[in-house]
């Protein structure tokens, strides 16, 4: 039995946001001072903040519910894969946005995020530099302020809006395609907003934008948390087909573990 048997999913969000804000602060210690930045096997940069925050999460998730498996990046990259994952596990990025993290432009996010049977149930996007942290659960949706000191100043609900008829796209700064824009031109769009990181879904969530395609690699921590707090708020991430984007995808046959098929992320429809 774990101990989130005794917890409900408010306790739980709240454990995540403390978690979060406690890795946020890590990175930012390590942001402000400065690090070496190496790359992994598949060239993507990975940093001791990555590292130093993954350490903090995993051991806050490990100690409140440690029979729930764990899939987090870093530890992925080091080649520890959990074994079956069950129908409840948790996908962790604990510095979404490396690049951006790398770039110095404070488009980073922490992420953690809940699965149960494939659908992202809760999850915490937190933005250590810019200070917006989003939550997302069965209650709905909140954007929470945190100054630089990293104290919270204030909370509020926040929700996805029905699409006007000129929309407000957002696309990713640093992965941005051919096809994303190919996309879009099927859609009256009035702008399109380039920015990092899981922060296009708060944005989303919070009724600034309308839509987000995403054609090209991503992986499944890479989603999670800020497609839950998308849901929550009343959107919802769809593949090409239609359907639901799910999660805990092993054993694909055109592709690893874990890893996003095409998606497009949407407000109220």
């Amino acid at each position: 039995m774990t101990v989130l048997s005794q917890l409900n999913y408010i306790s739980l969000l709240s454990i995540f946001e403390e978690t979060a804000i406690a890795a946020g602060r890590e990175i930012l210690r390590i942001y402000e001072e400065g690090c070496d930045v190496a790359l992994k096997d598949d060239k993507s940069p990975v940093t001791a903040a990555d590292h130093a925050a993954e350490a903090i999460i995993l051991a806050a998730l490990r100690r409140v519910t440690p029979d729930i498996p764990v899939v987090a990046e870093e530890e992925i990259s080091g080649g520890y894969v959990p074994g079956n994952l069950g129908d409840r596990f948790y996908l962790v990025d604990p510095l979404d946005g490396t690049r951006e993290f790398v770039n110095r432009n404070g488009d980073f996010t922490v992420n953690i995020a809940l699965i149960e049977h494939g659908a992202p149930v809760l999850g915490v996007v937190y933005a250590p530099v810019r200070g917006w942290l989003f939550i997302g659960g069965p209650e709905g949706a909140q954007e929470v302020a945190v100054d630089h000191e990293v104290k919270i100043t204030g909370r509020k609900t926040i929700a996805c809006r029905v699409a006007p008829e000129q929309m407000v796209a957002v696309a990713s700064r640093s992965h941005r395609t051919p096809e994303t824009d190919d996309f879009l031109e099927g859609f009256s769009i009035a702008d399109c907003v380039s920015v990092g990181s899981s922060l296009k879904f708060g944005l989303l969530a919070r009724g600034e934008a309308d839509i987000y395609p995403r054609f090209g690699r991503t992986m499944e921590w890479d989603t999670a948390a800020g497609d839950a707090v998308l849901r929550a708020a009343g959107g919802i991430t769809l593949t090409l087909d239609g359907e639901p984007l799910t999660y805990g995808r092993r054993n694909q046959a055109d592709d690893a573990d874990f890893a996003n098929p095409n998606f497009v992320a949407r407000g109220k429809l």
